[in-house]
């Protein structure tokens, strides 16, 4: 038996020493003998990599105002497992009820759809521990995300827990702070980031940037070791983009084209600003359009085209400042010849072409011909004069055969390949072509600029913030099409158009004190194989001054409610808002002669509106709002630092005197109340409500004196009136009158009611 245990001892023994000495072999393999792989393949366990987002560029107008940038966004999730396991242990919380009715109160979501949220589980059966919102919790604005802060706060105070099962987390997004403005040329980032169209497509890598990178070693938590290894490449920010659009004759453009749009109702409407000299874009409209920050609410393809480069037109008379620009060119245009209006026949097979006056005004010259829009003077001139072969070449050369490359994705190009001797004389005057309108723009430019075709564009600058470096786009000649001299004498010609008041078919463009060269356009839409009798594309061209053109404006309506539908009757009118407003907003004042002069102040007294009706500018950005005011012939006086419009005086709504100043609040707490001096008492007191303050009134009149204090954070103003001089003036405040709080201790003026605690 001794014998026995002893064995048993011995092999026990031995089978332990064996163990433990192959636990000991395999411990050196791995730390010393393979040290270094395990090392690594260690480090891999431990290390985790997070993105660094980048910030996308921005995009401004030609003076620096944004009209595209990064902002915050939150998205918000809920965590399924916790939310019933909260349940579970207290029932009398019915957390989930309150989480799903908030959700469905702030974002309007289906209850159903939220609760289908709140019980996602894994293909094992578990609950998910994360669960976005999506589509409306996704990418919230920074307002929304602290209604769902708030929420988060009061059920931590309720339930005395740190985490409620609701998860907030901190992204960007693409913002568009002047909402639909300029949204067709803009384009959109979508929710994924993806630049879908517009600018932000064609120019996403510039504004794109590069991601950045971090790889740092964690634990069993995932929290980041504090002496860990740490690996980062930073993020390269996108590139910042300047236009040559103008902000302010966007905003006149949009203003008037959708004044026009809400009252004949048609398919679409466009134009198209710019610098003939330059080609550079100044603005670009094409309605309906839609809001770049809510883009998936416009249910309407349409809103999504940028008719200005994506569609086709048959031009109608516009395009006989083409045919115009050739005659004049090649020595066959004589203002002064005569010939016979009313129609003229092709070859006996086809009908013959007839002016819009069918039995025409007679025999006239041909400068009345361009007057009255005769059809039959630019068949005789661009199909008789001309030739065929020579005027081919002169749309050729006006940059119809091919497309303009302005820097917008999705330039389409018309159709002007014509071979029957019909189609050729109809193209005289606009029929049997069909053009996009930047490219009318870019040959009406070149008319207006000396005889040059430009290249049209839309960047100005695109600068690096990494580097400082920056690109200027220069403008692009293609071609000289036309002498100087033609230009100038194609211009003289243009312009009687507009300034002949008797026969001039542009006359309703004239603008009193400006020199205008314009031409209007009616074509009768195509339907199936024939012309429609009552459906028209109506348009007007332009541009001003004609002695030094500064701007070509082309205004284009595509078939109106209107059952006299023309386009000096339609597009001529609001070819002239835009434009008188676009030449005073650059400085270019009217020169008006001594006839003109009397009878704008004779129209003035009697017909013009001494008063005019407020508008709402609260909560939209304060330029916006002193353009909007200024439109309206108001006068503004910004009253804080702030960008977005928190407050108005007077209210909206309100008759006014023209040129009254409008008072515009930007920040809640101001650091200087304004001089309220010269106002009546009435103005004062609702200057004080405007505030958040509260006055107090010594004397009857106008203000001539005030001090201001703050107690207890509440503003407290002492307002001195006094009656009006002999003269009608305000009489002269006393030395202490002060706009700015004072300095703490000093005692309020004479009538404040007394604090009941120190002044703040």
């Amino acid at each position: 038996m001794t014998k026995r245990i002893k064995l048993r001892t011995l092999f026990l023994g031995g089978f332990l020493t064996l163990l433990f000495l192959g636990l000991w072999g395999r411990i050196y393999w791995v730390q010393v003998a393979n040290a270094a792989f395990w090392e690594k393949q260690a480090r891999t366990t431990w290390m985790t990599s997070k993105k660094l987002p980048q910030q996308r560029g921005t995009i401004t107008d030609r003076s620096g105002n944004v009209l595209a940038a990064a902002a915050s966004a939150y998205t918000l999730a809920v965590n399924p497992k916790l939310i019933h396991e909260i349940d579970q242990k207290h029932p009398e919380w019915k957390l989930g009820d309150q989480i799903v009715s908030k959700i469905h109160n702030i974002l309007g979501k289906d209850e159903s759809e939220i609760r289908a949220n709140l019980e996602a589980k894994k293909e094992t059966g578990e609950y998910l521990t994360q669960r976005e919102i999506r589509p409306e919790g996704w990418k919230m604005d920074k307002a929304v995300a602290d209604r769902f802060k708030a929420f988060v706060k009061s059920l931590q105070e309720q339930t005395k827990l740190k985490n409620v099962g609701i998860i907030l987390s901190e992204e960007q997004k693409r913002y568009y702070p002047n909402g639909s403005l300029a949204s067709q040329i803009l384009g959109y980032e979508n929710k994924d980031n993806e630049a879908i169209m517009g600018l932000e497509r064609s120019l996403n890598d510039e504004l794109e940037g590069t991601p950045g990178k971090i790889k740092y070693e964690k634990d069993g938590k995932s929290t980041q070791l504090p002496d860990g290894k740490v690996e980062a490449t930073q993020p390269v920010d996108g590139k910042n983009v300047k236009l040559t659009i103008d902000k302010d004759i966007q905003y006149y453009m949009e203003q008037a084209m959708r004044e026009g749009y809400e009252k004949y109702r048609p398919v679409s409407m466009t134009a198209i600003a710019a610098d003939p000299k330059t080609m550079e874009i100044l603005g670009m409209v094409s309605l309906p359009d839609f809001n770049p920050n809510q883009y998936w609410q416009f249910k309407d393809q349409s809103a999504f085209k940028n008719n200005a480069v994506q569609s086709v037109y048959e031009p109608g008379s516009t395009f006989k400042i083409v045919t115009l620009a050739a005659a004049v060119e090649e020595g066959l245009f004589d203002p002064n010849d005569k010939y016979m209006s009313g129609s003229i026949s092709i070859s006996n097979k086809d009908k013959p072409i007839r002016d819009s006056k069918r039995d025409g005004w007679g025999k006239i010259s041909y400068l009345e011909g361009l007057k009255h829009s005769s059809n039959v003077a630019f068949v005789k001139l661009g199909y008789e004069k001309l030739g065929k072969d020579k005027f081919r070449q002169y749309i050729t050369n006006f940059g119809f055969s091919q497309k303009t490359g302005v820097d917008l994705p999705g330039e389409v190009l018309g159709n002007t390949r014509m071979s029957a001797n019909r189609d050729i004389a109809s193209a005289t005057f606009g029929q049997a072509v069909t053009v996009t309108p930047i490219q009318q723009v870019a040959a009406v430019a070149a008319v207006a600029n000396g005889g040059k075709l430009m290249v049209p564009h839309l960047v100005k600058e695109i600068s690096d913030p990494n580097t400082g470096e920056k690109v200027e786009i220069q403008p692009k000649t293609v071609r000289q099409v036309i002498s100087p001299e033609t230009s100038r004498k194609v211009g003289e010609y243009l312009e009687q158009v507009v300034s002949d008041q008797k026969i001039g078919t542009g006359k309703n463009a004239y603008i009193p004190g400006y020199r205008i060269a314009g031409k209007t356009g009616t074509a009768q839409t195509v339907v199936g194989k024939d012309y429609s009798t009552d459906r028209y594309v109506v348009s007007f061209i332009g541009y001003a001054p004609v002695e030094d053109p500064q701007i070509v404006l082309y205004v284009l309506v595509d078939q109106p409610q209107d059952d006299l539908a023309a386009g000096g009757r339609i597009a001529a009118p609001i070819f002239k808002q835009i434009m008188e407003q676009s030449l005073k907003h650059l400085g270019i004042l009217p020169k008006l002669t001594d006839d003109e002069a009397k009878a704008l102040e004779e129209e003035t007294k009697s017909d013009a509106p001494v008063t005019a009706k407020v508008p709402n500018v609260e909560g939209e950005s304060t330029a916006n709002a002193k353009t909007k005011l200024q439109s309206a012939g108001f006068e503004t006086v910004v009253l804080g630092k702030g960008d977005k419009v928190l407050g108005q005086l007077p209210d909206a709504g309100g008759l006014l005197p023209m040129q009254q100043q409008v008072y515009l609040l930007t920040e809640k707490t101001l650091d200087n109340v304004p001089s309220l001096k010269g106002l009546a008492m009435r103005d004062a007191l609702e200057m004080c409500k405007l505030l958040g303050g509260v006055c107090s009134v010594k004397g009857e009149g106008y203000v001539v004196a005030q001090q201001a204090a703050r107690t207890e954070g509440k503003l407290t103003i002492a307002l001195t009136l006094a009656p009006p001089t002999e003269d009608g003036t305000a009489s002269t405040p006393p030395p202490e009158t002060s706009g700015t709080p004072p300095p703490e201790g000093t005692p309020p003026p004479e009538g404040t009611p007394p604090p009941d605690k120190k002044t703040d």
